[in-house]
């Protein structure tokens, strides 16, 4: 079984003539340190972190920031000392309160200078969790790796661990000691620094963590791409019942009570792989966002594709194949899902590239649906359920990219 997964590795990376050393070997000129006091060195070729008592997090950043990127490293730790590696990170400019999901939704302030972003983690054989993706001083856990046997496996202490991280598009994999670990889709942050930590630390002694062989293969940037412009339905067509207007920059759909005839704004083009990023705000009514609908005529026994639900009571971020295999996730009523604000604007992400689906609200994975049958290509559109009074708006809508 080895054998497989380093040629997969192998294949996944760029030719090597595109690797580049993370920093000159010569000097820490290239970063600086966030956050806290711990103190960073350089050791035969080796960047060597020390816990300082007293200091909180701390992280060694590089001044450059980096889209996608392929990243290769060799790290030791002392078995008593977490560590990790930031990713496509950024620090706070001014204070700022997040709602952090670890062991249930809290909201915390972090005060400016903080650090915070998509970290890989370093941690421990007995944790297991090496190799897995935390949103530090955000979010918290995106992927923990201490329920996977395989990964909880990889790391080693007291040993030089190899890990690779690839972050391409709104995708993030790693690989510890050649053991693939984590595979997420998030797009909140699509570039930042990188960063080494030294975390916190109460011992009798200090600790130390190791850095050695640091390379990094850029692979270009993506950015956000706007499909609505904010003054017109350019790009967009009506179909059915319902009345759709331009309110303040944003899309304001409308239904009547008794309206019997569903109603979709239809983009004019199709999309297979992409990444849509939206705002909504679901004041009354049952509305959705469709994407990978088929050809015309649009009906609910029609070619509709997969509906992600927009309703100020229910399923936010919920994902339905309509007309077909009919609801693939629920997500609860809206009461019980803290991060969604009914009846205010709220950030939906919606993945789709090949077979895999993933839905975020306001940062947190809602769906998820990996090799699903269902269609590949289609038409986005925006839909009013009939029935009831319905009011609805959107705004802010971007693709990623489409791509592979």
């Amino acid at each position: 079984m080895r054998l497989p997964i380093v040629l997969l590795i192998a294949a996944s990376l760029p030719a090597a003539e595109n690797w580049l050393p993370l920093f000159n070997g010569v000097n820490l000129d290239e970063f600086e340190i966030r956050s806290g006091k711990a103190a960073y060195k350089l050791d035969n070729g080796e960047i060597v972190g020390t816990t300082v008592e007293g200091s909180p997090n701390t992280f060694l950043c590089t001044r450059k920031t980096y889209g996608d990127f392929l990243l290769a490293f060799e790290v030791k730790t002392d078995p008593r000392l977490n560590s990790g590696v930031q990713l496509r990170s950024h620090a706070y400019d001014k204070p700022a309160e997040v709602v952090t999901m670890n062991q249930g939704a809290r909201r915390v302030t972090h005060q400016p200078g903080r650090v915070y972003g998509y970290q890989v983690e370093v941690a421990t054989e007995k944790s297991g969790a090496s190799g897995g993706i935390y949103d530090e001083a955000r979010r918290g856990w995106i992927h923990n790796t201490s329920n996977d046997p395989g990964c909880k496996a990889a790391f080693k202490d007291n040993q030089w661990n190899h890990y690779y991280v690839e972050a391409r598009r709104d995708r993030i994999r790693t690989w510890v000691n050649h053991i693939p670990c984590a595979d997420v889709v998030d797009s909140l942050d699509l570039d930042g620094f990188i960063g080494l930590q030294v975390h916190q630390f109460q011992g009798g002694s200090p600790a130390e963590v190791r850095w050695r062989n640091l390379r990094i293969a850029e692979l270009g940037r993506h950015s956000w791409k706007p499909i609505f412009d904010g003054k017109s339905l350019n790009g967009w067509n009506g179909n059915g019942g319902g009345e759709w207007k331009i309110t303040d920059g944003a899309l304001h759909g409308a239904q009547a009570t008794g309206s019997t005839e569903r109603g979709f704004l239809i983009s004019a083009d199709d999309y297979s792989n992409f990444t849509l990023r939206l705002q909504y705000k679901a004041v009354r009514g049952n509305s959705g966002v469709f994407f990978r609908m088929g050809e015309p005529p649009w009906s609910i026994r029609g070619s509709l594709g997969y509906e992600v639900e927009v309703d100020p009571t229910r399923d936010p971020g919920g994902l339905q194949h309509p007309g077909a295999r009919g609801w693939l996730v629920h997500t609860g009523p809206v009461a019980e899902t803290p991060h969604v604000k009914p009846t205010d604007w709220n950030t939906m992400t919606i993945s789709a590239h090949g077979r895999r689906i993933v839905v975020h609200v306001n940062g947190v994975k809602m769906s998820e649906v990996v090799n699903d049958p269902g269609p590949l290509s289609g038409r986005l559109a925006l839909q009013l359920n009939p029935r009831n009074d319905l009011e609805v708006f959107y705004k802010d809508l971007a693709i990623l990219s489409p791509g592979k």
